[in-house]
């Protein structure tokens, strides 16, 4: 089973890290990855820039908008992903609690599936 770990961030906790710490940061969540390469987990991994790039693009009643980040309402932003091949959800949780955001995001867990269920 396919499993995504989002890493939901709060917004403007980037900006508020220097570039050392965030560097350090990155390094931690790349040897994250590469371990669960190894262990055979591991279908893909991005890191996401910040919602301040981010474009959102709505079609209602037949009218298109493109809206520009930031948005203001947001409090949250994805920062990234890992897509994950478990063998159960449990195994996916485990693996989330070993993801060193956790330690200053939240890491959600949702299994891959069409979303009509």
């Amino acid at each position: 089973m396919s499993y995504a770990l989002l890493i939901v961030e709060p917004r403007g906790q980037r900006e508020q890290r220097s570039a050392e710490q965030g560097e350090a940061v990155y390094a931690r969540m790349v040897a994250f990855g590469t371990a669960l390469k190894a262990r055979g987990k591991l279908l893909a991994v991005e890191s996401l820039k910040s919602d301040a790039q981010a474009t959102r693009v709505e079609s209602r009643n037949g009218r298109q908008a493109v809206i520009d980040g930031p948005f203001s309402e947001a409090k949250e932003m994805i920062g990234g992903f890992f897509l994950l091949d478990c063998a159960s959800r449990d195994e996916a949780l485990a693996i989330a609690a070993e993801c060193p955001a956790a330690e200053w995001a939240t890491v959600e867990v949702r299994e891959t599936g069409p979303c009509f269920l």
